[in-house]
Parts: structure tokens; C-alpha cells; sequence
């Protein structure tokens, strides 16, 4: 802190003394008290014990302040955040006609933001991408719910040790923090749509057959949507041309002549007998089809659901990933 005065009469000819400049301890002279109101501790800089003073009377005090204050941060845009920090310069003894104060009192305070990039920003970006693949594994197949609960364990770990790094102080919540949680929820999101549609897919043997308003509203208007609308398989598209009537799987006319004939045949006994056999089969195949038409309706219904999510889950990621870099890069642009 430079700090000049005047004394008066206190001069001399620099011809004849042969110098305009002179050092003096400075316990010797008069000197202004100016502090900081902001100080919170003892001034721990190095002592000087001289000042200069001039032969018109000029005095110089070139006095180095070591100095701890408190500062109110605005830590919402961390770590891209510029922090203005103000100190208001005092004086005990004189007032202000007396004293003229000339000084630099907003003190700039810009963060190097690489080090939380590298070591905060990225890594999350990383493990919410590989949860976003994810879902490219078959819930059916793969256990898809064990992946993702990996992926949450170690992004919680990741937060704890990267904790330290994070601001404590300020007066409002970082966005970094915001983001942060988004991440989270979002992997936890994941996780739990992949166990409903588990339930569905792997559950659907227990299930009645599926409502006729999930049926349209999911499997003939939503599967368009998210491109899963299903073939129709040549064992469900139209199982009444698989039905079969005694009649027709009988060889023997039903006629007088023809019981008669029936009557002293046993071939044509037999094969009215391997007819009904046939018959029966026949109705049990029918009944085992129209139960794994009904599976196959849960399970694509769980595509469907899968598919749509996936959707909602990249839409909403990406507009709130684009909306929290827009603040910052507006931000840090507006006050750099």
C-alpha cells in the first residue's frame, strides 16, 4: 500500500545537501493510519522499517500488507465463475477533507476452470454416456439392471472423491451441483425403468391376456411411433384357419352306406379313431399358441415401453445438458 504526505517545513536544497531523497526509519516520522475494514487477521507480511521522504517535504511509504478478509462469493457458475471481491480503506484519526484516497478497490478474482473440466465435467459426461448406451443391451437377454447399478455404485464413488474439489462457500448453489444430481437421477431413472420392463417381459407368463386399450394404444399407435411395429407370425395372424372340424378330419361320410360300411371295417375304425387323437392334438396346439400370443403381446409391449423411454430419456438429457452449458459459457462470457 503506497501511502504519501506532506509535512511542512520539513525541506531542504538538494544542491547543497546533495541529494533529493533520503530514507528514514519509520518511527521517526508522522504517519496516517489507513486500514481495511474487511481485515479478519494480523497483518502477517514481512516488516519494512524505512520510508522515503522527498527534499520538498514528500513523504513515500511503500508499506506491504499481508491480507486475510472474507468475501461474499456468487459460486453459481463454478467453476467458470469471476468472483468481485471489494475492500473499503479507512482512516481512524482524519476524515475526509483531510485525507484523499487513491486506490484500485475492486479486486478481480478469475477461476482456472480446466482442472474441474477435466476432472469433474468430463468423467460425468463419460459415465452418462455409457448409461445412455445401455440400453442397447436386451433386458431379456443381458442383466441390464445389474450394469446400470454398477455404473450408479461407481459414479457415487466418483462424487465422494471428487467432493473436495467442489466449493463450500457462497451464497448460492452451483450449477456444477445441478448437474451433478441430474446425473445421478437420471441414472437412477434408468435403472428403474429397466426393472419394470424386466417385470414385463420376464413376468408376462403370469399375466392375464393384455387389455385391448394397451393393445391399441401401445402395440398399434406407439409402435408406430418408436418404429417396433411387430410382423404378424403365421401362428397368430388368423388361428381360426387352423381350426378343424370333426367333420372334416372324418373320411367316412355320414350316410347309411357309410356307417355300414364302418360297422365291418377295422381300418376305417381305426382311422376314425386316429381322427378324434388328431382332433385333440390339434385343439391343444391351438390353446398352447394362443397362450404364447399372449406373451408375445406382453413382451412387445415392454418393447414398446423400452423404446419410448429411451426416447423421453435422450430428449430430456439433451435439452438439460444444452441448457446448463448455454448458462455457463452466457455467463462466463457476460463477465469476462
Amino acid at each position: 500500500m503506497d501511502v504519501f504526505w506532506n509535512i511542512e517545513g520539513l525541506s531542504w536544497d538538494p544542491v547543497e545537501c546533495g541529494t533529493d531523497r533520503i530514507s528514514l526509519p519509520r518511527k521517526q516520522l508522522w504517519r496516517p493510519d489507513i486500514v481495511i475494514n474487511e481485515f479478519m487477521d494480523e497483518n502477517k507480511a514481512p516488516d519494512t522499517y524505512y520510508l522515503y521522504l522527498h527534499h520538498t517535504g514528500l513523504v513515500m511509504d511503500d508499506l506491504p500488507i499481508h491480507v486475510i478478509s472474507s468475501c461474499n462469493m456468487d459460486i453459481y457458475t463454478f467453476p467458470f465463475d469471476i468472483q468481485n471481491c471489494s475492500f473499503t480503506f479507512n482512516s481512524y484519526k482524519l476524515n475526509g477533507k483531510l485525507i484523499l484516497y487513491y486506490f484500485i478497490n475492486q479486486i478481480v478474482l478469475s477461476r482456472r476452470p480446466t482442472m474441474y473440466v477435466v476432472n469433474l465435467l468430463i468423467p460425468s459426461c463419460f459415465l452418462i454416456a455409457v448409461d445412455l448406451f445401455s440400453f442397447l443391451l436386451p433386458p431379456q437377454n443381458v442383466d441390464r439392471s445389474a450394469f446400470k447399478m454398477t455404473l450408479i455404485l461407481g459414479y457415487t464413488v466418483f462424487l465422494l472423491l471428487m467432493n473436495d474439489l467442489l466449493p463450500v462457500t457462497g451464497n448460492t448453489l452451483p450449477l456444477i451441483n445441478v448437474f451433478f444430481s441430474l446425473c445421478l437421477a437420471l441414472m437412477v431413472a434408468s435403472l428403474l425403468e429397466t426393472i419394470l420392463i424386466v417385470n414385463i417381459q420376464c413376468g408376462s407368463s403370469h399375466y392375464g391376456p393384455l387389455p385391448q386399450w394397451a393393445k391399441v394404444l401401445f402395440l398399434n399407435y406407439l409402435a408406430k411411433f418408436v418404429f417396433l411395429s411387430k410382423k404378424c407370425s403365421d401362428q397368430n395372424c388368423d388361428p381360426e384357419e387352423y381350426r378343424t372340424e370333426t367333420k372334416c378330419c372324418d373320411p367316412v361320410a355320414d350316410t347309411p352306406q357309410s356307417e355300414a360300411v364302418y360297422k365291418t371295417s377295422p381300418t376305417l375304425q381305426e382311422l376314425r379313431k386316429i381322427s378324434h387323437e388328431l382332433l385333440s392334438i390339434r385343439q391343444q396346439v391351438n390353446k398352447h399358441f394362443k397362450t404364447d400370443e399372449s406373451a408375445d403381446e406382453w413382451e412387445h409391449l415392454g418393447q414398446v415401453i423400452d423404446r419410448l423411454l429411451f426416447g423421453l430419456y435422450v430428449i430430456f438429457l439433451s435439452v438439460s445438458f444444452i441448457t446448463i452449458f448455454v448458462i455457463w459459457l452466457s455467463w462466463y462470457n457476460k463477465n469476462a
